[in-house]
């Protein structure tokens, strides 16, 4: 089944040489070269993943990311400046799963779309035999990769909904940030493990009534991250 991904940059060169590859992988591709542009398609097509530059004309990238949330959990990647630690950190606060430093290698784009895709795929079909799971007031919808707290919506990204979903599945269990992000993200994820603790920030954020006292995602402190209802 063919992937479909939007590219979003201001720089042409860019976006042909992306493309270009990953068309050669029988990928579909889009490209929009500018915030509105970009917003725009979100909201008219289905993606499988969008790789949305940082600096944009008309919008940033950091507020097409934000706009995207209110109605799409697509993975998205942030395309950064070199050693800008906190404009990946707030991508990632944005609702941004992913982040990719410039200059960058088109084989490592490549990997990094694949692996993430190939991880979705794979959740969901580990899932699918329990298609929902109830804890407290929060239910899962495995399948549809919807989440409800008190049978209302709650619009998670793809990666806080791996988080959700790998912690409600083993309750109890503590996991350590760095385990986090090998389980979710991946063992050749080059990010640290601040990725994690912003990805739980927003998490509790949106599912906690009370995110400073958590009813459901713990903090074992000195050791990790644990699900308890």
């Amino acid at each position: 089944m063919s992937r479909k991904v939007l590219i979003v940059d201001d720089e042409k060169l860019i976006v042909k040489g992306i493309r270009f590859s990953l068309e050669q992988d029988g990928m579909e591709v889009d490209c929009a070269y500018d915030g509105e542009e970009a917003l725009e398609k979100a909201q008219e097509s289905h993606y499988d993943i969008i790789l949305l530059d940082l600096m944009l004309p008309k919008m940033s990238g950091m507020e097409v990311c934000q706009q995207i949330r209110e109605f799409s959990n697509v993975p998205i990647i942030m395309l950064t400046a070199k050693g800008d630690d906190m404009d990946k950190i707030l991508g990632l606060d944005y609702g941004a799963d992913d982040y990719i430093t410039k200059p960058f290698n088109i084989l490592e784009v490549k990997a990094r779309i694949k692996a993430i895709i190939r991880r979705a795929t794979s959740t969901q079909e580990e899932t699918n035999h329990a298609k929902t799971v109830e804890a407290g007031d929060l239910r899962m919808d495995c399948e549809g990769r919807r989440v409800f707290i008190a049978d209302k919506e709650i619009n998670l990204t793809a990666k806080e909904f791996d988080v959700l979903e790998l912690l409600v599945f083993n309750p109890n269990k503590v996991f350590s940030r760095e385990n986090l992000l090998n389980l979710v993200w991946g063992y050749e994820y080059p990010g640290d493990v601040r990725t994690v603790d912003v990805h739980i920030r927003r998490l509790r954020e949106k599912i906690e009534k009370n995110p400073s006292e958590p009813k459901y995602v713990h903090t074992k402190w000195g050791v990790g991250y644990y699900f308890q209802a």
